[in-house]
């Protein structure tokens, strides 16, 4: 077996180093025809089409010209000569006089760039010829003009108007002669233009078949090494691939049967090592997962820096607390007060968990939990948050019922209810404690007022209470009433706290009834209205007997009859007196 060990690896070498060779060949080859193709190229775009162009725009400079001497001899030839007009019309021709020279020295100097050129197979005998035909053009045309030109002007100073009219045909018979000839240059510079684009395309052809016959080489010499060693490697690699897809589905007691001693065994030992493993972070991860919420799990293990340096985040807090426990607690042995507590927490933890909250700790009979990125987006938090409140309180009653049967009572000592308290704001997330013992928790103003409403409930006689910041995130996907003013202790203002009446759309008529009359009551309240808000007050516990906030609003209406309050009394209930 050390020898078929050692027979795979030269073959998987020998291959390698076969096709790194086949590889260096091709890129050194594919490098060199491309450079000698961009060489081309290059030629082709930059000098031979734009001395090409040179030519060609040499034709229209002429047109210009002739048509420039014709403008400037009709201003020469008014009766009232106009000096500035014919000094301006003398500049257009001398500039178009000017141009043909110009284009045609570009023209000869993109074609001397040709020929100097040793890199590229042009026919420099050819363009040489082409290049002397330009000069020789451009210096018969300067010279015939000339004098024509001037001999025109001095018998249009004369009149010498019929004489005029004949050196002028000269001229344009000049004109007609050279234009001929720049024609026949432009031929011949075409056929220049056409050779070297076949050539550039001869190149790219040919790089193209030396490219093709190098590929199709490594690819022979790639299927010959597959046929040689499939047969020692399929097997094993179809077993590994099978216990792949049983991991990859979340099986993890699939094993492979380790068949041979070479490197496609050791990598099957190794897979049993792995899937051992992974058995063993699946039993740590379930058993973790009740002591801590899996998606804190999972993005620890994602993402562990979060755990270590802290991030600070917009999240909603809430905290959730079993009303009348310290009292039911008393008349319990610790048995069923286990079987109680792991009931409630279990029923309570539901609907946190189904609408995307995240557990955070279980703290005696309270629950605190929260929702924020990267669980869930920032903009639906406030929301999710509030119907899971409402779900919780919609299995009070269910739970009621229960906890006498769990106990084996006839009757719960005391009677049983829920308070909670939600609260959105900046928050730190990171892992907080010692060095041998720590808990990934949040910290901020917003856990404290979350903890703080849900204490409050008890002074207005609520479920469920959420700070503005809360309210204004859930706007009208929850029916929500304002109770109070709250002055917390450390904050610079009172702010408005809500209680969350029901989902969007399912109060009943005395709930809206409530809400109405209670919003006018607290609106007279803090106007300093007292017998209105009295009256407002009535009407709503008329529409809801009992209406906690209604009746301690009542209360508070009492103390302050009799004792008034002090002069800059905004309203609002400061949390520090209770």
């Amino acid at each position: 077996m050390p020898i078929f060990n050692q027979s795979i690896r030269r073959k998987i070498v020998g291959i390698a180093l076969g096709l790194i060779v086949l590889m260096l060949v091709t890129s050194i080859l594919s490098m060199v025809m491309s450079s000698q193709v961009g060489v081309l190229l290059d030629e082709l775009t930059n000098r031979y089409i734009p001395a090409y162009g040179d030519l060609a725009r040499v034709n229209i400079r002429s047109l210009e010209r002739s048509v420039a001497l014709r403008r400037m001899i009709m201003t020469k030839m008014q009766a009232s000569s106009d000096e500035a007009a014919y000094a301006a019309r003398l500049r257009e021709f001398e500039d178009a006089d000017r141009k043909i020279e110009e284009e045609a020295e570009r023209a000869r100097k993109l074609i001397n760039a040709i020929i100097d050129d040793p890199r590229t197979p042009s026919d420099n005998a050819a363009l040489a010829r082409i290049e002397t035909r330009i000069e020789t053009a451009v210096g018969e045309l300067r010279r015939d003009q000339k004098e024509s030109h001037a001999k025109l002007l001095n018998q249009i100073d004369a009149q010498q108007m019929a004489e005029a009219r004949i050196t002028l045909e000269h001229i344009d018979a000049l004109r007609d002669q050279f234009n001929q000839k720049i024609d026949a240059i432009r031929a011949d510079m075409l056929k220049q233009v056409f050779a070297s684009t076949s050539q550039v395309i001869g190149h790219q052809h040919q790089a193209i078949i030396v490219s093709g016959i190098v590929t199709l080489l490594a690819a022979i010499v790639g299927f010959a090494f597959a046929l040689l060693v499939s047969s020692g490697i399929t097997r094993p690699v179809r077993l590994l691939l099978a216990g792949t897809r049983e991991v990859e589905a979340g099986r993890f007691d699939k094993t492979i049967t380790v068949s041979t001693q070479d490197e496609i065994g050791e990598l099957a030992a190794a897979f049993n090592r792995m899937t051992e493993q992974l058995r063993h972070n699946e039993r740590i991860r379930e058993t973790f997962g009740r002591y801590i919420d899996p998606k804190v799990v999972q993005g620890l293990i994602d993402r562990p820096e979060v755990a270590i340096d802290g991030e600070r985040r917009v999240m909603t807090i809430m905290f959730c607390d079993m009303s009348g426990f310290t009292s039911m607690s008393e008349g319990m042995t610790p048995r069923g007060l286990v079987r109680v507590m792991n009931h409630y927490f279990t029923v309570m933890s539901g609907p946190i968990r189904g609408n995307r909250g995240i557990i955070d700790k279980y703290i005696g009979d309270a629950i605190m939990s929260y929702w924020g990125p990267p669980f869930i987006e920032e903009d639906e938090q406030a929301l999710l948050a509030g119907i899971a409140a409402t779900e919780m309180v919609d299995q009070v009653p269910a739970l009621q019922k229960q906890l006498p049967d769990l106990l084996g009572i006839r009757a719960m000592p005391a009677p049983c209810d829920l308070r909670i308290g939600i609260a959105t704001g900046e928050v730190l997330t990171g892992s907080i404690g010692s060095e041998l013992m720590m808990s990934f928790t949040v910290m901020g103003d917003a856990v404290n007022l979350a903890s703080r409403l849900e204490a409050v409930n008890k002074v207005y006689g609520t479920r469920i209470l959420i700070s503005q910041a809360t309210a204004d995130a859930i706007g009208s996907g929850l029916e929500l009433r304002e109770i109070d003013r709250l002055a917390v202790a450390g904050q610079s203002a009172p702010q408005p706290i809500f209680e969350v009446m029901a989902r969007a759309g399912a109060l009943t008529g005395a709930q809206d009834s409530l809400r109405t009359h209670y919003a006018e009551a607290l609106a007279a309240y803090r106007a300093r209205r007292f017998d209105e808000a009295r009256a407002a007050f009535n009407a709503a516990l008329e529409a809801i007997p009992g209406d906690g906030p209604s009746r301690t609003m009542l209360g508070r209406i009492a103390q302050l009859e009799a004792k008034p309050p002090e002069e800059g009394w905004d309203g609002a209930w400061r949390l520090e007196q209770k």
